[in-house]
């Protein structure tokens, strides 16, 4: 059978920084061990054409992440502009970033006849609200029927959360032309076998087949000080992701609970103001670190004994922070920070993996963190629900699950190995043999 093409659509593309790239990476080069034509565009700091392993990658000049709304648009005409210069593809896979992504590809599926499904990572224009960004409410309505037409036209939509589907299914796309696939955590953390746990009266020993704490004990001896209890928060701090919150919790907790700490680890536009108002309080309970490499991330991520993820309420069925299934991979408990009807809240409810704060409540917030630094039986009730989660929430399957998905749109009747169902290829060698 002919190799099929795909054409991937996004700003962001390793080594360029953020979540989305990350997931976009892992599945551009599962694609292509599937023997896909694969094809990525995206931008970087000039223009080339690379390689990535079996992926051809396409970056297009962009200074870093635009800081308007026209430099938005510019790299949106860009990227449609080059990808209607490249020969047919079977397939486009738009995403959300730039916004409004969705209609290039659907231009794109119109004119090269392509098929579409759309990646919906972050919906907009729902998501504009929770980021600060605010347009008249006519222009909200145009924008919104615009997003939700091309999505009901293009062949499928994916979704990282059941909230997201939701709010979609009430503007009327059809249930049936959703798919919901969770994204998914680094590969660098895959469950380990034989994970187990030890307390150690603040924190956890965590114990490998490779050891104690296995490659942890470099990281935990240069950056945690002594058998404090770190609370932490790794990854983007970005607009959707408030702070207040956290701040407040450990000033109520840093006389009473020197033993506790906060640490903060990784970049965005909120690390600045999260630095002044830790000057500003005299909070010498809470640390901040940069963005650390890939190599090591599972340190960094088992060194936290309770995982914070933080989202604004507005945000719900907007956004899925892709964190939390990292903090689940390091089989830590988690404590969110949002709406309780967002899909990161019910994950943390379905698998008992830590507890549901709302924004503004810091006295909840610090009791939780308490509750799960005193008490060796809470800590690990929760730990044992993060590492069932992290069970569930691997990449191999997400990844199949778009595959399956993408072989249908392409070539209806076909299954994610690119053949026809079984029945009908046992029909096949029955008509054959007769």
């Amino acid at each position: 059978m002919r190799r099929p093409s795909v054409l991937f659509l996004n700003r962001v593309y390793p080594p360029g920084r953020g979540a989305t790239g990350r997931v976009l990476r892992d599945l551009a080069r599962s694609f292509a061990r599937e023997g896909w034509n694969v094809t990525v565009i995206t931008t970087g700091l000039k223009a080339l054409k690379e390689r990535d392993g079996g992926v051809r990658v396409i970056r297009l000049k962009s200074a870093g992440k635009p800081g308007s709304a026209f430099g938005y648009a510019i790299v949106w005409l860009k990227i449609l502009f080059v990808a209607l210069r490249l020969s047919k593809t079977d397939l486009v896979v738009s995403m959300s970033d730039p916004p409004f992504l969705v209609s290039a590809g659907q231009i794109v599926k119109r004119i090269k006849g392509a098929r579409h499904i759309h990646w919906c990572q972050d919906l907009y224009p729902d998501v504009f609200p929770a980021i600060n960004v605010i347009f008249p409410a006519f222009v909200m309505k145009a924008m919104k029927s615009l997003t939700r037409a091309n999505m009901k036209r293009a062949d499928k939509v994916v979704v990282i959360g059941r909230c997201m589907a939701e709010r979609l299914t009430v503007d009327g796309i059809t249930p049936g032309h959703i798919t919901i696939i969770p994204n998914w955590p680094d590969f660098e953390l895959a469950p380990l076998p034989d994970d187990i746990g030890q307390f150690n009266g603040h924190g956890v020993e965590p114990q490998t087949s490779r050891g104690v704490r296995g490659d942890f004990r470099p990281f935990d001896q240069q950056h945690k000080q002594g058998q404090k209890f770190r609370v932490l928060y790794a990854g983007n701090l970005g607009k959707a992701h408030p702070i207040k919150t956290i701040v407040q919790a450990a000033s109520m907790l840093a006389e009473e609970h020197p033993e506790i700490e906060f640490v903060f680890v990784g970049d965005g536009p909120r690390f600045e103001r999260l630095a002044r108002e830790r000057a500003k309080r005299h909070l010498d309970n809470i640390r901040l670190m940069p963005y650390q490499p890939l190599g090591k991330l599972r340190a960094v991520m088992e060194s936290g004994d309770v995982h914070v993820v933080s989202m604004k309420h507005e945000a719900a069925g907007a956004i899925v922070p892709c964190k939390l299934y990292s903090a689940l991979a390091a089989q830590r408990p988690c404590i969110f920070i949002g709406p309780s009807q967002s899909e990161s809240a019910m994950v943390v409810k379905d698998f008992k993996a830590g507890a549901i704060v709302a924004q503004g409540d810091a006295a909840s917030l610090a009791s939780e963190i308490k509750r799960y630094c005193l008490s060796a039986d809470d800590w690990f009730a929760a730990h044992n629900g993060a590492r069932e989660a992290a069970q569930v929430f691997v990449p191999k399957d997400a990844i199949k699950a778009w595959v399956d998905r993408a072989w249908a749109v392409v070539e209806p009747g076909m299954d994610g190995a690119g053949k026809p169902p079984k029945q009908e290829q046992e029909q096949g060698r029955a008509q054959e043999a007769a």
